[in-house]
C-alpha cells in the first residue's frame, strides 16, 4: 500500500529549530482519541497522550528518543478532553462508559486510581437503568474480533428477545466501551444490541486497519455477520427477529447487507454510502478517500466500483427499510439517500426517508435536540414495529 495513503495515524517529532521532521513510532496499536487533544510534555523527552486501544481509552507515554510507547492506564471506557495540573501529577477528562455519561474524572498519575468527580446523571440512571453489557470474542481465522452486547437492565432469560446489529462508520473508525444515545435507548426499550470493530476498525494497528484496502463489503461484512451469529446462539437471542443499523460506513453495510440477504427483519440505515461512483464525484473526501480503498478513481477502477456498490445489488432488497439523512451533509451527500430510496420503492420494498433540514452528517450526535430526539424516537418505533419485544 503506498505509505501516504495510510489509513493509522503514527507520531512524528518536528523540530522548530532546524525544521526537520523524525518519525518516532511505526504501527501502534492504538490511536488519539476521536476527539484529539494535544499530548503534553511531561519532561524534555517523554509525552502524555490520550488514546484508544481496542475501543477502549487510555493514556499512554511516548519516549521521543526511541519511539516506545508505554500503556499508563486503560479503562473500560471512552475518555475526552486532556488537562493537566502544573505539576503534571493529575490528569482531568471527561467520561463516558456503559453506566456513565458525561461526567468529569481525575487520575492521579502518583497512586495510579481515577475518581470522578461529578454526578450529573446519576440520579436519572437511578431512574431509567442503562444496559447491561459484555464484550465477547469472535474468532474468525487468525483474528479475533471484538464484539459487544448490550441488554435490556430488566433481562429475563426465560423470554426471547429481538437482536439488532449496530454497524460503525469510518470505515475506520470504531466501537467500545461509550455511552451511545441510539443504542442505549434499543436496548432499554427491550432489544438485544450486538456491535463489533470488524477488520477496517482503527485501534488495532496497520495491518487490521488496511485489511479493508480492497474489499468492502467483503470480510468486514462477514465479521459482522458472525459477531451477529455468536449472539444469536444464545436462548434469548431470537434469530427470527433481526435488524441491521448503520450509519455512513456503517450505512453502506447495511444497504450492501439488505441486498445479499433476507436474514433481516427490518433495517435502519443512515446517511449511507450507497453508490459509490456518484459518492466519489460529490462527497467532501470520497474523491481522495476511495482511491486509497478502490486503487484509484471510477474512470480507472469501474468494475470496482460496479461490484462494491450497494446501488448494484438494491433491486434485491426486501427488507423494510428505514433511511434517514441530514440535508446539509457534506460527508455523505443526500443523494445517496434518494438514490436508495428510489431503487427500493422500485424493488417494491417498504421503505420510509427521514430528511433533516440543516442537519450535518453528525446531527444524530451534535445536532438539534429536537432533530435527535426525533430520530431515537423513530428508530425505535421502527424496530418495535417490525421486531415487536420480548416474547
Amino acid at each position: 500500500m503506498d505509505p501516504e495513503h495510510t489509513l493509522h495515524p503514527d507520531f512524528f517529532l518536528h523540530d522548530l529549530r532546524t525544521s526537520e521532521t523524525r518519525r518516532l513510532t511505526d504501527d501502534i496499536p492504538s490511536i488519539p482519541d476521536s476527539h484529539p487533544v494535544h499530548p503534553v510534555w511531561l519532561d524534555d523527552r517523554h509525552v502524555l497522550a490520550n488514546m484508544v486501544r481496542h475501543g477502549a481509552s487510555g493514556l499512554e507515554l511516548i519516549d521521543t528518543e526511541t519511539g516506545a510507547v508505554e500503556i499508563v492506564d486503560r479503562w473500560p471506557a471512552r475518555r475526552s478532553g486532556f488537562s493537566v495540573d502544573r505539576g503534571r501529577r493529575y490528569v482531568v477528562q471527561s467520561q463516558s462508559a456503559f453506566d456513565s455519561v458525561g461526567e468529569i474524572v481525575v487520575y492521579d498519575r502518583e497512586t495510579g486510581t481515577a475518581t470522578a468527580v461529578t454526578a450529573h446523571n446519576l440520579e436519572v440512571l437511578r431512574e431509567r437503568p442503562p444496559a447491561s453489557w459484555e464484550r465477547i470474542g469472535v474468532r474468525r481465522g487468525s483474528l479475533e474480533i471484538d464484539t459487544w452486547l448490550l441488554l435490556p437492565p430488566d433481562l429475563d432469560p426465560q423470554k426471547r428477545y429481538p437482536v439488532v446489529l449496530d454497524v460503525h462508520g469510518g470505515p475506520t473508525a470504531n466501537y467500545g466501551y461509550g455511552f451511545m444515545a441510539h443504542q442505549q435507548c434499543l436496548a432499554s426499550h427491550g432489544l438485544l444490541v450486538v456491535y463489533a470493530n470488524p477488520r477496517g476498525s482503527s485501534s488495532y494497528g496497520r495491518d487490521f486497519a488496511c485489511q479493508i484496502v480492497g474489499d468492502w463489503g467483503g470480510e468486514d461484512y462477514q465479521d459482522v455477520l458472525a459477531a451477529l451469529d455468536a449472539v444469536l446462539e444464545r436462548p434469548y437471542a431470537d434469530a427470527d427477529r433481526t435488524g441491521i443499523f448503520g450509519i455512513s460506513y456503517g450505512g453502506y453495510l447495511t444497504a450492501w447487507a439488505i441486498g445479499h440477504t433476507h436474514r433481516f427483519k427490518a433495517a435502519v440505515c443512515g446517511s449511507p454510502i450507497f453508490d459509490l461512483a456518484s459518492d466519489y464525484g460529490t462527497s467532501d473526501v470520497a474523491h481522495n478517500g476511495l482511491e486509497r480503498f478502490a486503487g484509484g478513481p471510477p474512470h480507472r477502477e469501474r468494475d470496482w466500483y460496479l461490484a462494491h456498490s450497494p446501488s448494484t445489488f438494491a433491486h434485491l432488497t426486501r427488507t423494510p427499510t428505514l433511511i434517514f439523512h441530514g440535508e446539509a451533509d457534506e460527508r455523505c451527500p443526500i443523494g445517496q439517500s434518494e438514490q436508495m430510496f428510489v431503487a427500493l420503492k422500485k424493488a417494491g420494498c417498504e421503505v420510509e426517508f427521514l430528511r433533516y433540514p440543516g442537519a450535518s452528517h453528525m446531527f444524530f450526535a451534535t445536532g438539534h435536540p429536537e432533530h435527535r430526539a426525533d430520530w431515537l424516537a423513530r428508530i425505535l418505533a421502527w424496530f418495535q414495529q417490525h421486531l415487536g419485544g420480548p416474547v
